[in-house]
């Protein structure tokens, strides 16, 4: 049970009110005192409702919830921090469509869902992020103590990417926000943003918070002239899967070994690992398979480059830029399956 904030009805003011979820409605109290007065000030019907979260209506308010009922009553609820609204967002939504087992499943499903339209013009988002009455608006933010003008923060642009139906979760928005940034669209600005570049992880780059700054990046506009539009048409996460399974990866520093869920995708041709033991459905790491070379290692002890308890059934894969990653299978049978697999698609 936490609190939002309920638009008034007729004066248009702010107050503070207690809420609770109950299957289908949302109760909410006067406080008084830091206390809720009983009995509830009013309730919100879910039923036949739609939420809009983030709603944007307000520019200087991103942390609302719009609910509209089913006699077109909206209500503007306004949470303490993002995690919070998204939160209640997630509930409330849950609780619209609770006599509809399917569509909860469908949620908790898109909630770690990762699904990219197949063609998006990055450029498209780009203008429309310029764009004067509904793009983003960069400026003058702090942080650690220095003043970056022209900036805007992290999770805003999430929530302009998903509020403008570019994207349709949070993870989604952040893939297409790191993209956005490879491709020179944005960059990032103060120590937050670019520590999270160096981690290279797609996840991570384009942080999803409020202490993360980013700008726009100045050739913009040179990019717009020369009228090449690039079409990003598939990115590496959308790729059609070929193969999927558990294998062991020796890790690049540690050299440790860890069991990885991998999958195995071509157009384009990747290989992505997965943390079994995390729920998220966003890969720990992967690579480019164009221009890679597959082998298996034979069992005559231990290859150099390699440590530890190894079991046998090994094979490497370099990629492109010379790396070299250690993966081992449990029988040979299966080693063998991979590295045909893998094979066809360097």
């Amino acid at each position: 049970v936490r609190d939002g904030v309920e638009r008034g009805h007729i004066v248009h003011n702010w107050k503070a009110r207690w809420f609770i979820l109950r299957q289908n409605t949302l109760l909410y109290y006067k406080l008084e005192g830091g206390r809720k007065v009983t009995p509830p000030k009013g309730q919100i019907l879910l039923d036949g409702c739609t939420i809009t979260c983030p709603c944007l209506e307000y520019e200087n308010r991103p942390l609302l919830i719009k609910l509209k009922t089913r006699t077109s009553t909206e209500y503007f609820l306004e949470a303490c921090s993002r995690e919070e609204r998204d939160a209640w967002a997630f509930e409330i939504t849950g609780a619209i469509h609770a006599g509809q087992p399917g569509k909860v499943q469908q949620l908790h499903i898109l909630k770690n869902s990762f699904k990219l339209p197949p063609h998006i013009s990055l450029h498209r988002i780009v203008d429309k992020m310029h764009d004067s009455s509904s793009g983003i608006r960069p400026s003058p933010n702090m942080e650690q103590g220095s003043t970056y003008k022209k900036t805007f923060i992290g999770s805003s642009l999430v929530d302009w990417l998903i509020s403008n139906s570019f994207s349709a979760n949070r993870l989604e928005a952040v893939t297409l926000a790191s993209m956005l940034m490879e491709e020179n669209f944005l960059r990032p600005v103060g120590v937050r943003s670019m520590g999270a570049i160096r981690s290279g992880d797609l996840a991570e780059q384009f942080l999803d918070d409020s202490t993360a700054l980013y700008t726009f990046a100045e050739s913009y506009k040179k990019k717009i002239s020369s009228k090449e539009e690039i079409s990003l048409s598939t990115v590496e996460l959308s790729g059609t899967v070929v193969k999927q399974g558990y294998l062991a990866k020796q890790g690049h520093k540690r050299k440790n070994w860890k069991v990885r869920r991998f999958v195995l995708r071509k157009d384009p041709a990747f290989l992505h690992y997965y943390d079994p033991s995390k729920e998220e459905n966003r890969p720990v790491g992967g690579f480019s398979l164009r221009g890679s070379l597959v082998s298996a290692l034979e069992d005559n002890g231990v290859p150099t480059g390699v440590k530890g308890n190894v079991q046998g059934n090994l094979f490497k894969v370099i990629t492109k830029d010379d790396t070299h990653y250690y993966i081992q299978a449990s029988s040979k049978a299966e080693r063998a399956e991979w590295i045909e697999a893998i094979k066809k698609l360097t």
